[in-house]
């Protein structure tokens, strides 16, 4: 399945991801934001299992913001997948 997420309150403006049948992520590209975060975050999760991820980075915030761009990958997979 591939996900396009556009995000909100963060540096990132878009996700894109691919999680295969048994819900693990392959793939993970995020458009905008801090690269090297972002890259770091990648290699991390591809490879896991897309909800495992999702519930620890749920709630992650980035300074004073309320959200950050690891809570909306939780957000992108939880609407999508359920």
């Amino acid at each position: 399945m591939k996900i396009n997420f556009k995000t909100s309150g963060v540096c990132c403006r878009e996700m894109n991801l691919v999680v295969d049948e048994n819900n693990i992520i392959t793939d993970v590209e995020f458009v905008g934001g801090c690269d090297g975060n972002l890259s770091g975050i990648a290699k991390l999760v591809v490879g896991l299992n897309a909800l495992d991820v999702a519930q620890k980075l749920e709630g992650t915030t980035c300074g004073s913001k309320m959200t950050s761009c690891p809570d909306q990958l939780s957000r992108a997979i939880r609407e999508n997948l359920k």
